[in-house]
């Protein structure tokens, strides 16, 4: 896997019973994009969270990717600085906030969206893509736009997906799975006790500098390794960062362009309706 950094040692910062850092990686950067996790690589570790983006974008009147698809997956895009632009053919549009606005594209059987920087602001965030299961994979695609004070806090966290100490996010999660985005102060130490079943668990780091588990800072990407103990950090600066956990997504990855499924029967029709899609969106002048 050409994203995997070495692995990290731990030794002696953890608290026992403390799951610990398998790997960090920094992925790799195109432009203003760094892509951390793929379907082909970390995502087949970590399904059913198969694709994670961060990005920091400057300011421009051009779309960031100007239309395209998706099928057999949700899209979660998470604005924490700056303003973004969406628009679906689901017939939704608008404008994503800064401090954690959400915008969740489940584009299952098909969809296509585009969208850009909006203002004079830096765009900064992530986009993570989600496996669905097979009973979701075709289905008509949904959308869910969420304001920052729409998603709940517990503690540090804020709950974009899942349940988490008796509160539920906004968006219905389509398998067991939970992810979070937390702001620690300095010097703060900060516990995530996972599900039982969750034996999936990561981070990526916006900004700042977490000291454990691991030396983990702005741009990383670290990998838990799989058990059912409590993730545990601490924070030597202020640092903002992304968590996910989920029970193992046990279905195949089965990768198109811009598509994952469970099957190549599903993958057939799933790219059948994006084509059909774009061939309407050709139509209008737009893709």
């Amino acid at each position: 896997m050409s994203t995997v950094a070495n692995r990290v040692s731990t030794a002696g910062v953890l608290s026992s019973a403390a799951r610990k850092v398998a790997l960090v990686t920094k992925g790799r950067t195109h432009g203003p994009i760094t892509r951390l996790v793929s379907p082909s690589d970390l995502g087949e570790l970590i399904k059913p969270f198969v694709f994670l983006d961060l990005f920091d974008v400057p300011p421009s009147k051009a779309p960031l990717f100007g239309w395209h698809p998706h099928s057999g997956i949700a899209t979660l895009t998470l604005v924490i600085e700056g303003q973004a632009s969406y628009e679906e053919t689901t017939g939704v549009k608008g404008v994503l906030k800064s401090k954690g606005g959400v915008e969740w594209m489940q584009a299952a059987g098909g969809s296509w969206h585009t969208g850009g920087v909006v203002g004079q602001e830096r765009l900064k965030g992530f986009q993570l893509w989600v496996a669905l299961p097979p009973e979701l994979e075709l289905k008509p695609a949904s959308s869910l736009y969420l304001e920052p004070e729409q998603v709940p806090a517990v503690g540090p966290a804020r709950i974009v997906l899942g349940h988490y100490e008796g509160t539920t996010g906004p968006i219905p999660a389509p398998s067991d799975m939970v992810y979070l985005y937390v702001r620690l102060a300095l010097g703060e130490r900060w516990l995530f006790k996972t599900p039982d079943a969750h034996s999936i668990a990561w981070l990526s780091v916006l900004s700042g500098q977490l000291s454990e588990p691991a030396n983990v800072g702005a741009g990383d990407f670290a990998l838990f390794e799989e058990s059912s103990a409590a993730v545990e950090v601490a924070a030597l600066t202020e640092t903002l960062f992304v968590l996910g956990s989920a029970r193992k997504h046990p279905h195949d990855l089965v990768l198109g362009n811009y598509s994952v499924h469970t099957s190549q029967e599903a993958l057939r029709r799933g790219e059948s309706n994006i084509a059909q899609m774009g061939s309407s969106l050709r139509a209008k002048g737009l893709a």
